[in-house]
């Protein structure tokens, strides 16, 4: 019988390696836009909100990219640092901060544009199974997030 502790049994370590795997393979490709593989993640909601005209708070950022105030807030201070994004705290609630792309901002989308491209190349992987592996990923996170939902409440 297998060890149940043996590492290489573990979903969990599974799942870490490949993680790290992957954002090696985005460094070189985010070096060129200046941009480390977190303040990627960050940019891609905020293009992807921006072309929807929708307002995106931190909190909102927050929960799309499951980070917490602690590990998002030095990062939105090197993008707004480099004139990427700024931060506005509202008006009617000085407790929410928005963010905004700035015109470079904006402008950098187009240069990210080849970057998935570039990733699946690099990856000598079938974008079929990649894809069905995002899909079964999702599947996978719902699902898990949906029973930590019903067991705190």
């Amino acid at each position: 019988m297998d060890d149940i502790l043996a590492l290489d049994n573990q979903i969990c370590f599974s799942l870490y390696a490949a993680n790290r795997a992957i954002t090696a393979r985005y460094r070189p490709l985010l070096k060129e836009l200046e941009l480390t593989y977190p303040q990627y993640l960050v940019m891609l909601v905020l293009w992807e909100r921006s072309r929807a005209s929708q307002v995106t708070r931190v909190s909102d950022l927050g929960a799309r990219l499951r980070l917490d105030s602690g590990t998002l807030t030095p990062l939105l201070k090197r993008l707004a640092i480099r004139g990427l994004i700024r931060r506005e705290r509202s008006v009617d609630d000085e407790r929410v901060v928005t963010l905004s792309l700035t015109g470079k901002g904006a402008d950098l989308r187009a240069q990210a544009a080849q970057i998935p491209q570039k990733l699946l190349c690099s990856l000598e992987v079938a974008p079929e199974r990649l894809l069905a592996l995002r899909d079964e990923l999702n599947e996978v996170l719902r699902s898990i997030e949906m029973r930590v939902e019903e067991s705190s409440a």
